[in-house]
């Protein structure tokens, strides 16, 4: 896998205790979500969920491949980032590497 400053942000994320990961785990915040990152390879049910938290966050959402591996939980779909400003850097670097930001493709 390549190293890239997404993924050393998203490990400080890890290490700092500001991600949630999963579907369900997401759902049950309630607030302080600043970015979701989903695995492209979400079923259309999921995305659906995912797209709903888009929208009950008010928050960007980007999309990976591996999250699974990123994140370090197997059969991972869905990462929420809890701090401001880790989630800036992530959706900063969208584009540059791995993560592309979600722009559409399945309607709301």
């Amino acid at each position: 896998m390549q190293n890239s400053k997404t993924e050393a942000y998203i490990g400080f994320c890890l290490r700092a205790g500001k991600l949630t990961a999963g579907i369900n785990a997401a759902a049950a915040i309630r607030k302080g979500v600043y970015l979701l990152i989903a695995d492209r390879s979400v079923s259309d049910n999921s995305r659906k969920e995912i797209l709903s938290l888009k929208r009950k966050f008010g928050c960007p959402l980007v999309m990976t491949d591996g999250l699974a591996e990123l994140v370090h939980k197997p059969c991972c779909k869905l990462a929420a980032i809890r701090d401001k400003s880790l989630a800036e850097a992530i959706f900063g670097e969208a584009g540059k590497g791995r993560i592309t930001e979600y722009i559409g493709g399945m309607e709301e």
